[in-house]
C-alpha cells in the first residue's frame, strides 16, 4: 500500500516543474494544476486567466519564451490549513528569453494549492517582477 502524497510532495513536484519550465518545457508545470474552471492566474508578463484550458495555453506560451535555464523557487512562507495551502516567495533563474542572451530573472510569486482527495494541486498563481524599493534608508517601517 502506498502512502498518500503530502504537501511536501506537491512542493517538490512544482520545484521540478519550474526547472523544466526554464528549459522551455511547460508540461510538468501544467500537470501541477487542478483541471478546474476556477483555477486562476495573475501572470508576471501580464496574462490574467481563469480556467484550466486558458492557463494551459498561457503556460505553453510562457514556456516557449524560455530556454537554457531553470526557475528555482525560494519559498519564504509555506502554510497549510485543512484542504488549502499557500506559498509566498520568489522564483529565480538565469536563462534565454525569446532567444536573447542569457540573463537573470527574479519573480515574486504566491501559489495557492487545494487538496483534491489525496493530491495537492495548484489553483492560483500571482506573480510579478519586484519593483525597486521606494522607502528611503532610515525611514520607519
Amino acid at each position: 500500500m502506498s502512502k498518500a502524497p503530502s504537501f511536501t510532495d506537491a512542493l517538490e513536484r512544482v520545484r521540478v516543474a519550474l526547472a523544466a519550465m526554464g528549459t522551455g518545457n511547460p508540461q510538468p508545470y501544467i500537470d501541477c494544476w487542478a483541471v478546474s474552471d476556477d483555477a486562476t492566474l495573475f501572470g508576471a508578463w501580464g496574462p490574467i486567466e481563469k480556467g484550466y484550458a486558458q492557463l494551459s495555453e498561457t503556460f505553453r506560451w510562457v514556456g516557449s519564451r524560455f530556454g537554457g535555464g531553470q526557475l528555482i523557487p525560494e519559498n519564504t512562507v509555506v502554510f497549510t490549513s485543512g484542504d488549502l495551502a499557500y506559498t509566498v516567495g520568489f522564483e529565480r533563474g538565469e536563462f534565454n528569453i525569446d532567444g536573447g542572451t542569457k540573463q537573470p530573472m527574479t519573480i515574486r510569486v504566491t501559489h495557492i494549492y487545494r487538496r483534491f482527495g489525496e493530491d495537492w494541486q495548484l489553483v492560483h498563481r500571482h506573480a510579478d517582477f519586484p519593483p525597486a524599493a521606494q522607502r528611503k534608508n532610515g525611514d520607519a517601517h
